[in-house]
């Protein structure tokens, strides 16, 4: 299982993922899922992904090699997303089938976003089937892997107009309540952050266990949850039930 959450504010994109692989009790694996593309001419994409690890890495490895030259020279954001959704249907023509057979599933999915020059930054969420949806004002972020836990969060502080750099610690805090829920989420982490200025600026962060920024903010914020709990004020009940003993 694994944790990717991604968000489109007005100031740019901010983008987390968490890198456990696996989490036996005696096998504890990382793995990373995020995949940063860059090209001196303003093309910048990041491609995060979450699902059977051998899908995933089937689908990366088709979009640089097959699809590499397609890839670098679509024209939309649009236009990449329908490639990697290509590169998923692909996967699954050829693995599908013995997947079924084993009584395994095929499960992945990916977040796209970035910028290619003459275009505003973009959000896409691609699904198994290799369809994909897009980012809006309506929907500000996408969630793919063990998305449950850090929703709630996103939904009450996430707004369009917030700085990226909020935006991150939103995030960061969604993957600290997941961590918290989910024994096959955890560290380290990948923080990326593109934000629009009169230059584009990205900036990446590999947090790993004890990194002070982080745990500043998941602990401030741990204790504004149990102070303001104990500030909430207790409720009335509508009537007290006497039970008869026979």
């Amino acid at each position: 299982m694994t944790y990717c959450v991604a968000v489109k504010v007005k100031a740019g994109l901010v983008f987390l993922t968490d890198s456990r692989k696996n989490s036996d009790v005696d096998d504890i694996s990382t793995t990373r899922k995020m995949s940063v593309f860059t090209k001196s001419n303003g093309r910048s994409l990041v491609l995060l992904c979450a699902g059977n690890l051998a899908i995933t890495q089937s689908v990366k490895t088709i979009l640089k090699t097959k699809k590499n030259k397609l890839f670098w020279s679509a024209k939309s954001l649009y236009e990449i997303a329908e490639i990697i959704g290509e590169c998923i249907r692909e996967v699954n023509r050829r693995d599908g089938e013995a997947l079924k057979k084993d009584g395994l599933e095929f499960s992945c999915s990916f977040i796209l976003g970035g910028q290619i020059p003459g275009e505003d930054i973009r959000l896409f969420k691609i699904y198994s089937a290799g369809n994909f949806i897009e980012a809006d004002e309506e929907s500000l972020y996408f969630q793919i892997g063990e998305s449950k836990y850090g929703k709630p969060i996103l939904d009450r502080v996430l707004g369009s107009n917030m700085t990226t750099e909020a935006a991150a610690k939103c995030l960061l805090l969604s993957m600290d309540s997941t961590i918290r829920s989910n024994v096959s989420v955890g560290m380290p982490l990948e923080l990326l952050e593109y934000k629009i200025r009169s230059e584009k600026t990205i900036n990446y962060k590999l947090v790993k266990d004890g990194d002070e920024g982080y745990e500043r903010i998941k602990n401030v914020w741990n204790a504004y949850l149990k102070n303001g709990f104990k500030k909430l004020a207790n409720f009335s009940w509508d009537q007290t039930l006497n039970f008869l003993q026979e």
